[in-house]
C-alpha cells in the first residue's frame, strides 16, 4: 500500500477509535502521530504505548487549535499532512426536556470544532498542494433518531462541512473524507465477546482504522469523499 503521507494529527483522540487510528498510522503506515484531546488523563497512557505525542486542546477554541497546530508542527518536524477530526458530544433526552445550552455546546464540539480544525489544517496544506482531512461521522449524520436531536444536528453539519470541503479542496490536492460509522464500536479489539456473534456484531475499531488507511492510499484519479461502515447485522 503506497502511503503518500508522513505526519498525522488526531483531534478528539482517546483509547477507542483514536487509539486504533494512531496504531494503524504508526505501525502500518510509518507516520509520526500527535494525538489531541480536551483531557489528557486517559490519552497520555495510550500515546505513550504507541510512541505518539499527546497534547491538550479544546477544539472549539480557535486560539487553542492554532496553538495546537504550531506545537504539532514542532513535534512532527512538519505541518501534519493528515488531520483527523474524531471529536463529538452527545446530549440525549426528549426534545422538550433537553437543555438548550447543552445542545449548543454539543453542536460546537461536533461541528464547529471540526470547522476550526479543518480551517487551520487547510491553511497549512494548501501551500503544499497535498494533504488529507478526515472526519469521523455517524449514522446520525444521515438519519436523525428520536431523543437525539443535538447529535443529529452536529453530525448533519459535520457531513455538510465535509462535502463542501471535498468539492472545494479536492481540485487543490487536499483529499477530504467523511466516514459514516453506522453501528456501535467495540471498546477495543481485545475485549471479550459477550455472545458467539459479538466479535463481529459491533464495529472493530482496528478494522475501522484500516479503512481510513485504505482511503488515504487511494490514487487521486479515483478519490472517494465518503465511506459507510457497518457490521453485517446492522440494518441500513
Amino acid at each position: 500500500m503506497h502511503m503518500p503521507y508522513k505526519a498525522a494529527l488526531i483531534v478528539g483522540a482517546g483509547p477507542g477509535l483514536g487509539a486504533s487510528l494512531a496504531r494503524a498510522f504508526t505501525r502500518d503506515a510509518g507516520m509520526r502521530v500527535v494525538m489531541a484531546a480536551r483531557h489528557l488523563d486517559r490519552l497520555q497512557p495510550v500515546a505513550d504505548a504507541l510512541g505518539a505525542t499527546a497534547l491538550r486542546c479544546d477544539a472549539t477554541s480557535e486560539a487553542e487549535v492554532a496553538a495546537l497546530f504550531d506545537r504539532a508542527g514542532d513535534v512532527l518536524g512538519m505541518a501534519p499532512d493528515v488531520v483527523v477530526y474524531n471529536a463529538s458530544r452527545r446530549v440525549r433526552g426528549a426534545f422538550v426536556d433537553v437543555d438548550a445550552n447543552e445542545v449548543a455546546q454539543a453542536v460546537a464540539v461536533t461541528a464547529h470544532g471540526a470547522f476550526v480544525v479543518a480551517q487551520q489544517a487547510a491553511r497549512r496544506m494548501l501551500p503544499q498542494g497535498q494533504g488529507a482531512l478526515l472526519f469521523t461521522g455517524a449514522s446520525a449524520g444521515v438519519k436523525g433518531f428520536a431523543h437525539s436531536a443535538a447529535f443529529a444536528m452536529g453530525k448533519f453539519a459535520l457531513r455538510g462541512l465535509a462535502q463542501s470541503l471535498a468539492r472545494e479542496l479536492h481540485p487543490q490536492g487536499i483529499h477530504v473524507g467523511h466516514f459514516v460509522i453506522d453501528g456501535a464500536i467495540r471498546p477495543s479489539s481485545g475485549s471479550t465477546p459477550s455472545s458467539p456473534n459479538a466479535s463481529d456484531s459491533q464495529l472493530d475499531p482496528d478494522a475501522i482504522a484500516q479503512t481510513y488507511l485504505h482511503f488515504l492510499a487511494q490514487p487521486r484519479n479515483a478519490w472517494s469523499w465518503e465511506m459507510e461502515l457497518r457490521p453485517w447485522v446492522e440494518k441500513f
